[in-house]
């Protein structure tokens, strides 16, 4: 198989790869050194240095939303992964979400990409039953942008709705205040089951002194309004009172090892085995140019368990694969976009990337399957859409498409998705997108998502362009349009790249192909503690 192309291909990949941990670097920082060194001059911790504490040095972390609002507040000076960390990790052996502000980038106040990423971080612990817990420390609102942040469903205030409904669920929530937490922010650890408070640091009240003075008249210190002796021994509304950050964090670890076990969903394992063929291979594989093709098959073989892949329908609808395996001993059910250009029975190509009737047929009847036998699906994207043109059309491929959505949508066991390459149309909807609730969603730093190819969206933006110029009495000779033509493609093509996506939540984060795996055993390992409710239906379809 190894081979110049395929050395081509690895040294591409590799420098790609590089490009994501040098990104991920800079966005560990934070706000800064000298931010870092204000917070650590009054005995606190940093955000990060609180998780690492926090969680079990032997177990996987697995950091949602670490590229989040990246580039998107440049005339706010940056807001480094939206001003918060999160993830999902284990604490005493239990799996859990960790959100934890941080204090370096704008003290913790919260932007609007903020509350995105609270929201997904409670939304992963809600679907999953996961226990949540909650490193509090931030300015709360940021004042400048209190309109898109404030009123709206998926605003601020949802966070604590969401607190409400986690709490009547069962679902454990701890919260540290571990530095400020003012106004409206304070209702989330106060809403929380349990809330405990760092003496000397952590501060909690709706009004801080300034705002008193301003509106009562009264004159007080914040730690006389709100810190930790009057809240656990005036007010008792917080519920432990610790010295420091590190016996904080020491109180969380104890009281997760004490939690009862969760359900179980039923989801199958058996003892976890690497491939048999070199996971590292994948560079290789993969094309760094998002129009080449290549044999899908060969990644799924390098991401299960002895490389063993039972296939589903292997002769009919190639432009799709579909079959089991499993993924650190978790049985799983892949749906898989083949890129390699393949010749039916009936001796018809098949282009690489694209969805034709026979293949939604076919991935649709293998979604129900898994459903019916219980084994979580995992979605492989690198899609163009779906197949065009008359002879298409006539073949119903709107109907085969409308019941491979219908498949995706109603589906009850976890799904979760992978966007390796192209995530173009309706085939990222099909493909199970962010918008069809995947459990979790990462990107590889080869994918693109969008509405369509750049080059196809290029031209057609440009031909609008044009004509809105003509409208005006502006005409353009070729070097004009090919300026425009450049423009337009640089512009399109900067929207399409995965950190594009990833600074906007349309996904989980972007990762080196190697932590896939990872990815999906923790994913179901998470949906394991969520017993399935829901029957599976998928109500009425055109057939």
């Amino acid at each position: 198989m190894i081979n110049l192309e395929f050395n081509q291909n690895e040294d591409l990949n590799k420098q790609a790869v590089s490009e994501l941990k040098n990104r991920l670097k800079k966005v560990y920082i934070g706000g800064g050194a000298k931010a870092a060194e204000k917070q650590q001059a009054k005995g606190k911790m940093l955000a990060r240095e609180r998780i690492t504490y926090l969680l079990d040095v032997d177990k996987p972390w697995l950091e949602v939303g670490a590229l989040a609002a990246d580039g998107m507040y440049e005339a706010q000076g940056g807001c480094p992964s939206a001003g918060v960390v999160a993830g999902i990790g284990y604490i005493s052996g239990r799996q859990c979400v960790v959100v934890a502000n941080d204090a370096t980038v704008k003290a913790g106040a919260w932007f609007p990409m903020t509350a995105k990423k609270n929201l997904r971080a409670q939304e992963i612990a809600m679907e999953n039953r996961l226990p949540i817990i909650y490193l509090v420390d931030s300015a709360g609102v940021y004042l400048p942008m209190q309109d898109e942040i404030f009123p709206d469903k998926e605003h601020f205030g949802r966070i604590f709705r969401n607190n409400a409904r986690m709490s009547s669920e069962g679902i454990v929530q701890i919260a540290a205040i571990m530095g400020a937490c003012v106004a409206g922010g304070a209702y989330l650890p106060i809403m929380s089951d349990e809330a405990m408070i760092v003496e000397g640091t952590g501060s909690v009240f709706l009004a801080g002194s300034y705002l008193v003075k301003s509106a009562i008249g009264e004159t007080v210190d914040n730690e006389t309004l709100g810190g930790a002796t009057t809240h656990c021994e005036i007010s008792g509304v917080t519920d432990y009172k610790h010295p420091d950050d590190k016996t904080c964090l020491d109180s969380i670890r104890n009281i997760m090892s004490m939690l009862g076990k969760p359900q179980d969903a039923g989801f199958d394992r058996m003892k976890p085995l690497p491939p048999k063929l070199n996971e590292q291979d994948i560079y290789g594989i993969l094309p760094p140019s998002r129009e080449k093709s290549y044999d899908t098959k060969e990644i799924i073989m390098r991401l299960i368990d002895d490389s063993k892949f039972e296939e589903y329908k292997a002769r009919y609808g190639q432009s799709i694969i579909c079959g089991l395996g499993r993924v650190d001993g978790w049985a799983v059910g892949f749906v898989a976009n083949q890129r390699k250009v393949v010749k039916s029975k009936k001796g018809e190509m098949q282009f690489g990337g694209v969805i034709y009737s026979d293949a939604a047929d076919k991935a649709t009847r293998f979604i129900m399957n898994c459903n019916q036998k219980k084994i979580p699906l995992v979605f492989l994207q690198d899609v163009t859409g779906f197949m065009v043109g008359s002879r298409a059309e006539q073949g119903g491929i709107i109907k085969d498409g409308a019941k491979m959505v219908n498949a995706v949508a109603n589906s009850v066991v976890p799904k979760i998705t992978i966007v390796m390459g192209n995530s173009y149309g309706a085939g990222n909807y099909a493909m199970c997108g962010k918008a069809y609730d995947p459990r979790l969603i990462y990107a590889w730093p080869s994918a693109k998502i969008a509405v369509m190819g750049g080059v196809q969206a290029a031209k057609t933006l440009l031909q609008i362009q044009t004509a809105s110029m003509k409208a005006k009495g502006t005409e353009t000779d070729d070097n004009e349009d090919k300026k425009l033509l450049k423009e337009v493609t640089e512009r399109y093509n900067e929207q399409t790249t995965p950190y594009y996506a990833a600074a906007r939540l349309w996904v989980d984060g972007v990762v080196d192909p190697m932590e896939t795996r990872k990815i999906i055993s923790m994913g179901i390992e998470a949906a394991n503690q969520s017993p399935i409710e829901k029957p599976f239906n998928v109500g009425v379809i055109q057939t």
